[in-house]
């Protein structure tokens, strides 16, 4: 459904270069810290700054030359950006009902209804949380194939968030469907996502299944002989501590069978971008 393949984009002091894909009927995860490169990755792939090389599909066909009703497959919130704060939820009916064929009206009200979201009310005094569901809503509400949401639970409290996780999860019930989304809070990547990528820099440092990560990966705490006396070659990142190193092993069950006395703990994805990207190689 989406696919980069070798994409570059160059700026003064930072460098894009990205592979990623995304499937019909899984959700994609995109995590790492605030200025990554999440967004960048984001508005390459929507056309809304121009790639310096690489190529980038969509639905089958280079991303740049899709045509009006192919564009309306794609559902998008993005973290800096939403419709205008002057409106209210009934002006932007009326304008989603001109913008796109396929606007399902009376679900977005139900929507908005179900998430107790004012009509009349201008939307520059919604809360945080409430404009968050209010964009998701509308990427939703128009039969949307492919769903690309930049940083949608930022801002959120914990319920709030829920809520809106429960919304893309009915929305992946339908079948062929995929969502793209970008966090950097990863519990909400976990409960939701069936493989992630991890961004760096502007390069993707990790991908895997999130099972994988969340079964098999692991971080062991060894002292300074333990680790001399270790077989290595399973470890992807350690680091110095007070009390030896902490090691970032994929290969949590080897290390579980053949040194038993070593402290092994359960990652979790914000450990595993600590280790990825502070640890040494």
């Amino acid at each position: 459904m989406l696919e980069l393949r070798n994409v570059k984009k160059k700026y003064k002091d930072f460098e894009l270069d990205c592979s990623m894909s995304v499937h019909t009927g899984s959700v994609v995860g995109l995590i790492g810290a605030n200025g990554a490169g999440k967004s960048t990755a984001f508005k390459t792939i929507l056309n809304l700054i121009f790639k310096d090389s690489g190529e980038i599909t969509l639905f089958g066909k280079d991303a740049s030359s899709l045509t009006t009703k192919e564009r309306e497959k794609l559902g998008v919130v993005l973290a800096d950006s939403g419709v205008s704060g002057y409106l209210n939820v009934k002006d932007v009916v009326s304008v989603f009902e001109h913008l796109y064929s396929e606007f399902d009206k009376e679900g977005f009200l139900r929507g908005c209804e179900k998430f107790h979201i004012p009509m009349d009310k201008k939307i520059k005094e919604f809360s945080t949380g409430m404009k968050r569901k209010l964009q998701v809503l509308l990427a939703i509400s128009h039969n949307a194939e492919l769903l690309i949401l930049d940083e949608p639970t930022s801002g959120m409290d914990v319920i709030a968030r829920e809520e809106l996780l429960d919304m893309l999860r009915a929305y992946m019930e339908t079948e062929d469907r995929a969502i793209l989304i970008s966090s950097h809070i990863s519990s909400d990547l976990e409960g939701i996502c069936d493989e992630i990528y991890m961004i760096d820099q502007g390069k993707i440092i990790l991908h895997e299944e999130t099972d994988v990560l969340l079964d098999e990966y692991g971080i062991m705490k060894v002292t300074e002989e333990q680790y001399r006396d270790m077989d290595k070659r399973h470890i992807l990142r350690y680091k110095k501590e007070s009390y030896g190193y902490s090691l970032l092993t994929d290969k949590k069950q080897y290390y579980m069978a053949n040194y038993p006395q070593i402290v092994i703990e359960k990652g979790n994805i914000d450990e595993l971008i600590t280790m990825m990207i502070r640890g040494n190689e």
